[in-house]
């Protein structure tokens, strides 16, 4: 697992859906995920069909948006240890592939605007250069000191 994940966001296995950064840019990033046949939720999504849950496609997205964003904030020479990633918003989620195990997806995040502490961006998972997913959606960093 790359470190700077475990640096910039919260989330842990079982619930950590991005292996990877692969780009950063000033108006997104690039990241990856690796569907392995042992994650938990194919015991029962489906059994003898496993299929990963759209779901969690949204949520390996709104991870990589939280990893941008801390990374932005740095970036601009703000701290953003004390913030906690809180999704405000989706809209206009849209599967068009199924993802199943052994699947090497790419993900990526590009931001729209930011108004006051919301944060509203643009996503989609990709596998064998298709998209499989997209979502507009907003997060906000949540100081929970504050």
């Amino acid at each position: 697992m790359n470190e700077a994940i475990y640096q910039a966001i919260p989330h842990r296995p079982p619930f950590l859906f991005v292996d990877e950064i692969l780009e950063q840019r000033e108006d997104g990033l690039r990241a990856q995920r690796t569907i392995r046949a042992d994650e938990f939720y194919f015991e029962g999504h489906y059994p003898g069909n496993p299929i990963m849950p759209g779901v969690l496609l949204c949520e390996s997205v709104f991870q990589t948006a939280a990893i941008y964003l801390v990374k932005k904030f740095e970036a601009d020479g703000e701290s953003a240890a004390e913030l906690t990633p809180v999704l405000s918003r989706i809209e206009d989620a849209r599967f068009k592939q199924m993802v199943k195990p052994g699947d090497v997806c790419e993900i990526e995040v590009t931001m729209q605007e930011t108004v006051a502490r919301f944060h509203f961006l643009k996503g989609k998972v990709s596998k064998d250069g298709k998209v499989a997913m997209t979502v507009s959606f907003a997060l906000a960093l949540i100081d929970e000191k504050k």
